[in-house]
Order: C-alpha cells, then sequence, then structure tokens
C-alpha cells in the first residue's frame, strides 16, 4: 500500500512548470508502460496545452488546481477542481485556460500500448 498527497505533488508540479522553459511539469504517481493503469499529474501554465493526440483504454482528467479545456474536434468542455472529464474516443488536446493541475489517468488492457 503506497499513500501519496496529490495536493503536494501538485504544488510541487506547478512550481516546477513555472520554472521550466516548457511551461509544463509531469510526474507519474502510479504505474507507468509497464502496468495497465497509470496515473500522471500534469501542471500547465495558463496558455499552454498539451498537443492533440489519440489514447487507447479509458483515459480520464480530473482537475485539482486552476481551470482547463478538452477540446476534442469542434467540440470541447471546460473544467474547474473537482471535474472528472472522461476523454472521448479520438483525437483530443488538452488546454490550461489558468495556471492548472490535473490527474491524467490511462487504462488499457494488457498487450495494449498507449500512445501517451
Amino acid at each position: 500500500m503506497t499513500k501519496t498527497s496529490l495536493t503536494a505533488v501538485a504544488h510541487g508540479q506547478l512550481a516546477t512548470a513555472r520554472n521550466c522553459p516548457q511551461n509544463r511539469s509531469a510526474h507519474t504517481v502510479h504505474g507507468g508502460h509497464e502496468h495497465s493503469l497509470r496515473q500522471t499529474v500534469i501542471a500547465l501554465l495558463a496558455n499552454e496545452h498539451l498537443h492533440e493526440q489519440e489514447h487507447r483504454g479509458e483515459t480520464t482528467v480530473y482537475v485539482l488546481q486552476g481551470r482547463v479545456r478538452l477540446v476534442a474536434g469542434r467540440d470541447s468542455w471546460e473544467a474547474v477542481p473537482g471535474d472528472l472529464l472522461s476523454l472521448p474516443d479520438g483525437r483530443h488536446r488538452i488546454e490550461a485556460v489558468s495556471d492548472a493541475v490535473f490527474l491524467f489517468t490511462n487504462a488499457v488492457s494488457v498487450g495494449i500500448q498507449s500512445n501517451g
């Protein structure tokens, strides 16, 4: 059993993003490429985004701080702390409306590799 303070990780990742030329930071808190479940805390400064991509399996974004926008084609959804977005099938990107931190979760069946 492990315990992780997402609040502490979020604060740390946001501080790292503010000192990074790319204006972003990420830390995997659970799993990884060798597991079927991967959870990563991602910080993006305002007006930054994750490039459009497609993930296999189930993918969610849980907003910890700030405001994000999920864009899939012509559709978009905004989310604030406490909101959970289930990402649709197909290509999508995540934009930071303000400085933001979110928990990105991707679960894939064994034998399927994620593109992200």
